[in-house]
């Protein structure tokens, strides 16, 4: 039997900026990963993306903002690394919290077109 929380309506924050920048979801996972793994490379394999995607994503977040997102690390065994800079941790704390925020502020909406949606029998809980 499947969690009916888990397939209840989900918003989806995407910041769409006038240059046809936009930052979402994935880009924020893409940070998650980096900072976990200290690794570009690393944080694509893990999100089933190629390093060069992986990469492009990188610079053009690099690109959207005045402060760099995301450096590079040198040195070490196994050669460099990437880090997050404190204005990536600060982008990725306050995208979460935003995130949070629309979702907590939505909330009575999503039940009520939960409760309204006509699902398939036996999927209801």
């Amino acid at each position: 039997m499947t969690d009916p929380a888990a397939k209840a309506p989900v918003p989806v924050l995407r910041i769409s900026f006038p240059n046809e920048h936009r930052l979402g979801h994935g880009k924020m996972e893409l940070l998650e990963h980096i900072r976990a793994t200290g690794s570009i490379s690393a944080a694509g394999r893990a999100m089933d993306m190629s390093y060069r995607r992986a990469w492009l994503l990188v610079s053009e977040m690099n690109r959207m903002f005045s402060e760099q997102v995301v450096e590079p690390q040198r040195g070490g065994q196994k050669g460099g690394g990437a880090a997050l800079t404190p204005f990536g941790e600060e982008l990725l704390a306050r995208f979460r919290r935003m995130e949070k925020t629309v979702r907590e502020s939505l909330a009575e909406d999503l039940a009520w077109l939960e409760a309204k949606r006509n699902l398939p029998p036996g999927e209801r809980g």
